[in-house]
């Protein structure tokens, strides 16, 4: 291992993503006039943080589809269904970055392969916050960052949908995403 790659491993500090402080959030547009919320609440992985140069870092996360939350158990079950995300065949999203760029003080774009309902396809994610590094009472050492995408989930397999007699579509196709995550490492 050359000195470069040595001095490369020293500045990474890995951390787990806590899944009982992390969450993942969407919307979609219902009846294309009002906006259905929903939450995945079981979000894991690890993030190896370049201590100075955040874009030598990596990201590796994986959400629980099974732990789904619409405030609608119907629906919820439905979503679940083969109709939408398939959870008995795709139980877990799974995001794994490939690239990061610093655009700007304290923001990110990080790249990456995103699967759903087992159909992978690039997306780029807008880290708009990663914070400094806390000890926490319990001796742990935290951080924790903000991030957010859209995508389109006709892209991913999830076509789903009807058409309404008045026209236009009961789902739409662009899903926001919204994904706060905390980070933990043992001191």
């Amino acid at each position: 291992m050359s000195t470069s790659q040595t001095a490369a491993q020293s500045a990474t500090i890995a951390y787990n993503i806590d899944p009982t402080h992390s969450s993942a959030h969407f919307k979609v547009r219902h009846l294309m006039i009002a906006w259905v919320r929903g939450e995945f609440t079981k979000v894991g992985g690890a993030i190896t943080l370049h201590e100075t140069d955040h874009t030598a870092s990596s990201v590796t996360a994986e959400i629980d589809v099974s732990t789904i939350n619409t405030r609608e158990p119907d629906r919820d079950k439905h979503l679940l269904s083969p109709d939408f995300l398939d959870a008995t065949n795709h139980p877990t999203i799974r995001f794994q970055s490939t690239k990061i760029v610093k655009e700007g003080n304290d923001e990110y774009h990080v790249a990456g392969d995103l699967t759903i309902r087992g159909v992978t396809r690039p997306v780029v994610l807008e880290v708009d916050s990663v914070t400094p590094e806390i000890k926490d009472p319990w001796g742990f050492f935290r951080r924790g960052l903000a991030a957010t995408t859209k995508i389109s989930r006709k892209e991913f397999g999830v076509a789903f949908n009807q058409v309404l007699e008045t026209g236009g579509v009961m789902i739409g196709d662009e899903v926001d995403i919204s994904i706060d995550v905390e980070l933990v490492r043992k001191a």
